[in-house]
């Protein structure tokens, strides 16, 4: 049985270095198959994430053979902070971590075997999304789990981004744009409930944040929520998507309650190549962290979508 809260033996944890120096947490599964890999998978988390909540994945992708690489984003989790409130969750602008994308794609594709996959998960499936469409990085295959399409906010998203100019122009940008958890209004012990049904995963994570303090983060800034408006509205503008010719396979659930689900269905039927499998009330936001049924049929949707957008050496 995968023990969710250790390192794996044969996994490695370093650090890269952004083109301004900036130092980000990696770490990396060599294959189980490193006689014949079957090619590599790149994972970046989502906002206020880190990589060891997804450690049971990563190992099961490196059981199939792949080479496996997960990075923390910049300010987040060990990678550092903007700003002075380590539990903010802070940027300058998106673009910095679609830059930093693009110059880890460019070492990490010359260090590993084709064929190269990218995958991300909420605000990471955001970035990896806008990494692709402006042509950053160029993956045979992309896989976005609950990727951050739309937030959930009655207001259209022209009005979303007024609203975030407006609060950053009244008071200090870096001010949390929210009490705690996950959302305005959700409480502490409600957060599970946004995240996974699965009582166990979801201790891990918090064992984790318990043994490695600076994981911890709280709320977004209203500076992240306006720049994330921005970054969205960059994605949603005519014919970015349906320029877009990679595979993507997007994992959704109907009833999730920190990103929006029709952005997403709308973007899945705007991109030339996508598929999309939609979960309902079974799924939480962490699709790929919940109960024992959901996870094992987002897997197979998973591999059966590589074998058939990312087919390479299998042994």
């Amino acid at each position: 049985m995968f023990d969710r809260r250790a390192i794996p033996a044969h996994a490695v944890e370093t650090r890269w270095h952004a083109r301004d120096g900036h130092a980000i947490r990696r770490i990396d599964w060599p294959g189980a198959r490193a006689d014949a890999p079957r090619g590599s998978i790149l994972f970046l988390p989502g906002r206020g994430d880190y990589y060891e909540k997804y450690l049971e994945t990563l190992d099961y992708w490196h059981q199939k053979g792949w080479r496996v690489t997960a990075s923390d984003w910049r300010w987040q989790a060990g990678s550092g902070r903007y700003g002075n409130n380590p539990l903010a969750g802070d940027v300058s602008d998106f673009s910095v971590w679609v830059d930093d994308l693009a110059t880890l794609w460019e070492q990490w594709v010359q260090e590993t075997p084709g064929p190269h996959v990218i995958a991300g998960h909420s605000m990471g499936g955001h970035l990896v999304l806008r990494a692709i469409a402006e042509k950053r990085i160029n993956p045979v295959a992309g896989l976005l789990s609950a990727p951050m399409l739309g937030f959930i906010n009655p207001l259209p998203l022209a009005w979303q981004q007024r609203l975030g100019r407006f609060m950053c122009r009244i008071g200090d940008p870096g001010r949390m744009a929210w009490k705690s958890s996950e959302k305005p209004g959700a409480s502490v012990h409600g957060r599970q409930n946004l995240l996974t049904h699965d009582d166990a995963r979801y201790a891990d994570e918090v064992w984790w944040r318990e043994h490695r303090p600076d994981l911890a983060m709280g709320p977004g800034t209203w500076r992240w929520a306006e720049r994330g408006a921005d970054s969205i509205a960059r994605l949603s503008a005519p014919g970015v998507l349906e320029a877009v010719q990679v595979p993507l396979l997007i994992l959704a659930t109907r009833f999730d309650a920190l990103v929006a689900w029709k952005p997403i269905e709308q973007a899945a039927a705007r991109l030339p190549h996508a598929e999309l499998v939609a979960f309902g009330r079974e799924a939480a936001h962490e699709i790929l962290r919940e109960e024992d049924g959901v996870r094992e049929r987002a897997l197979a949707a998973i591999d059966s979508f590589l074998d058939r957008a990312a087919p390479g050496a299998q042994g």
